[in-house]
Protein backbone atom coordinates (compact mmCIF):
# COMPACT_ATOMS: atom_id res chain seq x y z
CA UNK A 1 0.00 0.00 0.00
CA UNK A 2 1.38 3.38 -0.96
CA UNK A 3 1.37 6.38 1.35
CA UNK A 4 -1.14 8.18 -0.90
CA UNK A 5 -3.81 5.43 -0.65
CA UNK A 6 -6.23 5.33 2.25
CA UNK A 7 -6.58 2.14 4.30
CA UNK A 8 -10.13 1.60 3.00
CA UNK A 9 -9.30 2.29 -0.68
CA UNK A 10 -9.31 -0.87 -2.79
CA UNK A 11 -8.09 -1.03 -6.39
CA UNK A 12 -9.43 -3.55 -8.92
CA UNK A 13 -6.50 -5.42 -10.48
CA UNK A 14 -8.23 -8.27 -12.36
CA UNK A 15 -11.57 -9.82 -13.19
CA UNK A 16 -12.40 -13.34 -14.40
CA UNK A 17 -15.55 -15.27 -15.15
CA UNK A 18 -16.97 -16.93 -12.03
CA UNK A 19 -18.13 -18.63 -9.95
CA UNK A 20 -14.84 -19.11 -8.17
CA UNK A 21 -16.09 -21.42 -5.44
CA UNK A 22 -16.80 -18.75 -2.84
CA UNK A 23 -20.40 -18.49 -4.05
CA UNK A 24 -21.21 -21.90 -5.52
CA UNK A 25 -23.89 -22.14 -8.19
CA UNK A 26 -25.77 -25.21 -9.43
CA UNK A 27 -28.10 -25.47 -12.39
CA UNK A 28 -31.42 -27.12 -11.59
CA UNK A 29 -33.67 -28.41 -14.35
CA UNK A 30 -37.39 -28.32 -13.60
CA UNK A 31 -40.29 -29.82 -15.49
CA UNK A 32 -42.96 -27.15 -15.81
CA UNK A 33 -46.71 -27.82 -15.68
CA UNK A 34 -46.89 -27.77 -19.50
CA UNK A 35 -44.24 -30.54 -19.71
CA UNK A 36 -41.39 -28.31 -20.90
CA UNK A 37 -38.11 -28.11 -19.05
CA UNK A 38 -36.37 -24.99 -17.73
CA UNK A 39 -32.89 -24.54 -16.28
CA UNK A 40 -32.31 -22.25 -13.30
CA UNK A 41 -28.96 -21.23 -11.85
CA UNK A 42 -29.27 -21.48 -8.06
CA UNK A 43 -26.88 -19.75 -5.67
CA UNK A 44 -26.00 -22.07 -2.78
CA UNK A 45 -25.13 -20.29 0.47
CA UNK A 46 -25.37 -20.72 4.20
CA UNK A 47 -27.75 -18.41 6.06
CA UNK A 48 -26.57 -14.91 6.93
CA UNK A 49 -27.44 -12.43 9.67
CA UNK A 50 -27.07 -8.69 10.17
CA UNK A 51 -27.50 -6.75 13.39
CA UNK A 52 -29.15 -3.40 14.02
CA UNK A 53 -27.13 -2.51 17.11
CA UNK A 54 -28.28 0.39 19.31
CA UNK A 55 -26.08 1.89 21.99
CA UNK A 56 -27.42 2.89 25.39
CA UNK A 57 -27.89 6.44 24.04
CA UNK A 58 -29.69 5.17 20.89
CA UNK A 59 -26.92 5.51 18.35
CA UNK A 60 -26.66 2.84 15.65
CA UNK A 61 -23.38 0.92 15.46
CA UNK A 62 -22.32 0.39 11.83
CA UNK A 63 -19.17 -0.90 10.17
CA UNK A 64 -17.43 1.29 7.59
CA UNK A 65 -15.92 -1.08 5.03
CA UNK A 66 -15.11 -1.47 1.37
CA UNK A 67 -17.64 -3.55 -0.59
CA UNK A 68 -16.23 -5.12 -3.79
CA UNK A 69 -19.60 -5.40 -5.60
CA UNK A 70 -20.43 -1.69 -5.50
CA UNK A 71 -16.72 -0.84 -5.46
CA UNK A 72 -17.25 1.63 -2.62
CA UNK A 73 -16.84 2.15 1.09
CA UNK A 74 -20.23 1.70 2.78
CA UNK A 75 -21.51 2.00 6.34
CA UNK A 76 -23.02 -1.44 6.90
CA UNK A 77 -24.85 -3.22 9.67
CA UNK A 78 -22.44 -5.75 11.18
CA UNK A 79 -23.12 -9.30 10.09
CA UNK A 80 -22.01 -12.40 8.24
CA UNK A 81 -22.57 -16.11 7.86
CA UNK A 82 -24.32 -18.38 10.33
CA UNK A 83 -21.79 -21.18 10.79
CA UNK A 84 -22.97 -24.82 10.56
CA UNK A 85 -24.46 -25.85 13.92
CA UNK A 86 -24.60 -22.24 15.13
CA UNK A 87 -27.88 -20.52 16.03
CA UNK A 88 -28.78 -17.29 14.29
CA UNK A 89 -28.64 -15.44 17.63
CA UNK A 90 -25.15 -16.80 18.40
CA UNK A 91 -23.94 -15.82 14.92
CA UNK A 92 -25.39 -12.32 15.34
CA UNK A 93 -23.64 -11.85 18.69
CA UNK A 94 -20.36 -13.21 17.30
CA UNK A 95 -20.45 -11.02 14.17
CA UNK A 96 -21.32 -7.89 16.19
CA UNK A 97 -18.38 -8.52 18.53
CA UNK A 98 -15.91 -9.46 15.78
CA UNK A 99 -16.69 -6.48 13.57
CA UNK A 100 -17.32 -3.74 16.15
CA UNK A 101 -16.22 -4.90 19.61
CA UNK A 102 -19.75 -4.14 20.87
CA UNK A 103 -22.25 -6.39 22.66
CA UNK A 104 -25.80 -5.94 23.92
CA UNK A 105 -29.13 -7.65 24.55
CA UNK A 106 -29.85 -9.44 21.31
CA UNK A 107 -33.08 -10.63 19.68
CA UNK A 108 -33.58 -12.13 16.20
CA UNK A 109 -36.57 -10.25 14.76
CA UNK A 110 -37.11 -11.23 11.10
CA UNK A 111 -35.84 -13.17 8.10
CA UNK A 112 -36.40 -13.48 4.37
CA UNK A 113 -35.07 -15.50 1.45
CA UNK A 114 -31.86 -14.25 -0.17
CA UNK A 115 -33.68 -14.06 -3.52
CA UNK A 116 -35.76 -16.34 -5.73
CA UNK A 117 -32.81 -18.33 -7.09
CA UNK A 118 -31.03 -18.93 -3.79
CA UNK A 119 -31.06 -21.45 -0.96
CA UNK A 120 -30.31 -19.18 1.96
CA UNK A 121 -32.24 -17.12 4.48
CA UNK A 122 -31.16 -13.63 5.47
CA UNK A 123 -31.85 -12.84 9.13
CA UNK A 124 -31.86 -9.59 11.08
CA UNK A 125 -31.34 -9.20 14.81
CA UNK A 126 -31.69 -6.17 17.06
CA UNK A 127 -29.18 -5.59 19.85
CA UNK A 128 -30.10 -3.00 22.49
CA UNK A 129 -27.93 -1.33 25.13
CA UNK A 130 -24.77 -2.01 23.15
CA UNK A 131 -21.42 -0.90 24.48
CA UNK A 132 -17.81 -1.74 23.68
CA UNK A 133 -17.04 -4.97 25.50
CA UNK A 134 -14.46 -7.02 23.62
CA UNK A 135 -11.58 -6.55 21.23
CA UNK A 136 -12.55 -6.65 17.57
CA UNK A 137 -11.37 -9.64 15.56
CA UNK A 138 -7.87 -8.78 14.24
CA UNK A 139 -8.78 -9.87 10.69
CA UNK A 140 -11.64 -7.40 10.33
CA UNK A 141 -10.81 -4.63 7.85
CA UNK A 142 -13.75 -2.33 8.60
CA UNK A 143 -14.06 0.19 11.41
CA UNK A 144 -17.04 0.77 13.71
CA UNK A 145 -18.90 4.07 13.33
CA UNK A 146 -21.80 5.47 15.33
CA UNK A 147 -24.69 7.30 13.66
CA UNK A 148 -28.00 8.60 14.94
CA UNK A 149 -31.19 6.68 14.16
CA UNK A 150 -32.11 9.52 11.78
CA UNK A 151 -28.70 9.18 10.10
CA UNK A 152 -29.28 5.43 9.72
CA UNK A 153 -32.73 6.07 8.20
CA UNK A 154 -31.12 8.51 5.75
CA UNK A 155 -28.61 5.85 4.70
CA UNK A 156 -31.46 3.37 4.16
CA UNK A 157 -33.46 5.83 2.06
CA UNK A 158 -30.42 6.64 -0.06
CA UNK A 159 -29.56 2.97 -0.60
CA UNK A 160 -26.14 3.50 0.97
CA UNK A 161 -25.82 -0.02 2.41
CA UNK A 162 -26.46 -3.52 1.15
CA UNK A 163 -29.14 -4.78 3.57
CA UNK A 164 -31.67 -1.96 3.23
CA UNK A 165 -34.68 -4.29 3.48
CA UNK A 166 -33.41 -5.87 6.70
CA UNK A 167 -32.67 -2.43 8.16
CA UNK A 168 -36.28 -1.42 7.54
CA UNK A 169 -37.54 -4.68 9.10
CA UNK A 170 -35.49 -3.99 12.23
CA UNK A 171 -36.68 -0.37 12.48
CA UNK A 172 -40.26 -1.53 12.00
CA UNK A 173 -39.85 -4.08 14.80
CA UNK A 174 -38.61 -1.28 17.07
CA UNK A 175 -41.44 1.09 16.01
CA UNK A 176 -38.85 3.54 14.63
CA UNK A 177 -39.96 3.86 11.01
Amino acid sequence: MTESRRRDEWRLVAERPGPSGWMPVVTRTYELPDGTHADWDILLRDDTVVVLALTEDDHVVLVREFRPGPGAVLDEMPGGYVDPGETVAAAAARELAEETGYAGELEVVASCWGFGQSTWRRHVAVARGCRPSVARHPGELGAPVLVTVDGFRDRLRQGCLTDVDLGYLALDHLGLL
